[in-house]
């Protein structure tokens, strides 16, 4: 058995990653909103040993009377509460964005959260990509791209210092001497910068974690730099191993600058894998789905990833030339993936790009039996394309319990993935240090 272990993330995006799959017949998009379903769900990912359960977040998504998956659904941080306490080992990952929230609300909800699960949290760091998001909030317009990587990076550095603002040991609960905090280990946060100005103290220790694990997501130039500086875990979207490793080569490659080490970040891509125990039926169950996917609703869906309106259009017309985006520090990643994968797979009309991308959005897509997924997963892991995935099932439960069944196992057997957690935290079974607090070094003594 080879030492060096993947980690996985189970991506539950309800009722699956698929866009049809709210009709397939297994699932029922109603359950999405019931706790007892939730929890179902984490308990087979859980089975699976997984690291973590992550929960990506968008809003302000348009609502249709075709379109159901991400556009009605519960905030992700009240989910991964609830299912602390019906879990015990795996991770819990909310989105929270960093343009329309403040540090010291996301820095108070995200530590409760990981005390309650002993050490089991994830704050997976966004800027909120749709400008439909401002309205929502008050605002008249969305900040640039660039500008929201510069108000990220600073909206992450005071959340972390609301997080040492009380040192674990602060907590001496000395009955006897009718001691109760060692103020010496309490240090009240004084920031002013030119985002956010911040006096005080977060009303919790630091967590089991030290503090809940930073995870990012994005590949431009500046997510880039903040994941080098900031994340503990990126995930990302590439197609091909070579651009898979080009990513993780460059990413790796900033950690130095900031006083990093290359094990301090685990690249997780994402992956949307459709398994069966033979290739024959996983391409069949692959095809069912995208029979699922009315015109209008494949449009509007292609629509959101290349950043233009292509409702109206004939679906078995070639795709069109899209203009530039008006955001010019905005380097539209995601849609030249999929202008890169059409070429590259020669599709030619406007069904079949969205057909091909109608789970995977971009992602790695693997159809096929379990030694076939397995063998493209090893491809990547022991070549530097990765240090685990994120896992897209196309429905739920059904297609995360097929992961679960037939892939874990053969990744098991390789001696690629664990075969029980080893440790209660999330940061311990993805190999994570804990962070030194950063005052602790200026705290005196404690007096006997």
């Amino acid at each position: 058995m080879t030492k060096k272990q993947m980690k996985l993330g189970a991506f539950f995006n309800l009722p699956g990653h698929h866009v049809a799959s709210w009709r397939y017949p297994s699932t029922d998009p109603r359950r999405t909103l019931e706790l007892e379903h939730l929890k179902e769900l984490a308990l087979i990912a859980e089975r699976g040993k997984f690291d973590m359960i992550f929960f990506a977040d968008i809003l302000g998504l348009p609502l249709s009377s075709h379109f159901a998956t991400s556009a009605v659904k519960l905030d992700p941080l009240i989910i991964i509460s609830a299912l602390a306490a019906v879990t015990q080992n795996i991770g819990l990952t909310a989105t929270l964005t960093t343009t329309y929230n403040e540090p010291f609300q996301v820095a108070r909800k995200f530590a409760a959260i990981d005390h309650l699960s002993g050490g089991r949290a994830a704050w997976n760091v966004v800027t909120s990509a749709s400008d439909k998001e401002a309205s929502l909030f008050g605002k008249d317009k969305h900040l640039e791209h660039a500008r929201r990587y510069e108000r990220a990076e600073e909206f992450v550095d005071t959340t972390k210092k609301l997080w040492f603002s009380i040192e674990a040991e602060a907590l001496v609960v000395d009955k006897e001497q009718g001691r109760f905090l060692d103020v010496e280990k309490v240090h009240p946060v004084d920031h002013q910068g030119e985002w956010f100005k911040v006096r005080g103290l977060l009303d919790a220790p630091s967590t089991p974690q030290g503090h809940p694990v930073i995870v990012q997501a994005g590949s431009s130039e500046a997510g880039k730099e903040l994941a080098a500086k900031t994340a503990e875990v990126i995930f990302t979207a590439w197609q091909t191993l070579e651009e898979a490793q080009a990513f993780y080569r460059d990413v790796k490659g900033r950690l130095g600058k900031y006083g990093r080490k290359p094990e301090d970040l685990k690249i997780m891509p994402g992956v949307f894998i459709t398994v069966a125990k033979t290739e024959a039926e996983a391409i069949a169950k692959k095809k069912e789905l995208n029979s699922y996917i009315l015109p209008e609703v494949g449009l509007a869906y292609l629509s959101n990833f290349v950043g233009a309106d292509l409702s109206g259009y004939d679906v078995d017309a070639p795709l069109p030339e899209i203009a530039e985006a008006e955001d010019k520090t905005n380097p539209q990643i995601r849609s030249n993936i999929i202008r890169n994968l059409a070429e590259r797979e020669g599709l030619e009309t406007i069904r079949e790009v969205y057909e091909f991308i109608a789970g995977a959005r971009g992602h790695r897509e693997i159809v096929g039996t379990p030694a076939q997924i397995a063998d493209q997963l090893e491809e990547w892991f022991l070549n530097d394309g990765a240090d685990g995935f994120n896992v897209m099932p196309p429905t739920f439960p059904e297609g995360l319990n097929d992961i679960v069944e037939l892939v874990i196992p053969e990744l098991q057997r390789r001696g690629l993935f664990r075969t029980e957690y080893e440790s209660r935290t999330l940061r311990g079974n993805l190999g994570l240090s804990v962070p030194v607090n950063p005052y602790s070094k200026l705290a005196q003594p404690v007096q006997p």
